[in-house]
């Protein structure tokens, strides 16, 4: 594991006719609107700006792809659930990461959902991992923001989600804050 990966970014994607078609293998970052999808992929690569994130809720607007060592794509999706948009465009966004991950066109290799550890699980994300399953990808549960419960809350917080979903997924808790679970996500899931 490195302290630093040399990654840029290489594309927004809106529609097909733009998707990054080749062979590298994508890692898809999803989770609802405001659960540090941005800090996280930063915090993986060791960079503090490559992805931008905002205090406001719903910023990625497109599928955004980042070229990482030039092996391989960390793929930051939109957020999705995010109440204060219209409801048309909450379904547009619904449906640029549904075309991305069932139109069969992404080398996808693992998708990582992340989950606030504060809130579990809700209802898109329950949505998403039905689809995941459903299209039979590989798929972690990343739940971020574990610097702010306790050791009981975690504990309690990770396995509620764990009755929830089958128990081959893993859950592997992580802090973008304060770097905790970089090492085991980098070395057992992603690079």
């Amino acid at each position: 594991m490195k302290e630093k990966y040399e990654a840029k970014f290489m594309l927004g994607v809106v529609g097909s006719h733009n998707m990054i078609f080749d062979e590298k293998p994508q890692y898809a970052f999803i989770g609802r609107s405001n659960v540090g999808k941005s800090s996280l992929i930063n915090m993986l690569l060791g960079q503090k700006k490559l992805v931008r994130s905002s205090s406001t809720p719903g910023k990625t607007q497109q599928i955004n792809f980042f070229d990482v060592e030039g092996t391989s794509y960390f793929v930051d999706l939109p957020g999705y659930g995010y109440a204060k948009v219209s409801k048309k465009h909450r379904e547009k966004l619904r449906k640029l990461i549904l075309w991305y991950l069932i139109s069969g066109e992404a080398n996808i290799e693992k998708v990582i959902l992340i989950l606030d550890s504060k809130v579990g699980l809700n209802e898109f994300d329950r949505d998403i991992i039905n689809i995941l399953e459903k299209h039979g990808y590989s798929y972690v549960v990343v739940m971020n923001k574990i610097d702010k419960l306790n050791q009981k809350k975690l504990h309690a917080a990770i396995q509620s989600v764990q009755d929830e979903i089958s128990q081959e997924i893993e859950i592997i808790p992580v802090s973008s804050t304060t770097g905790k679970g970089r090492k085991f996500l980098l070395d057992n899931v992603i690079i």
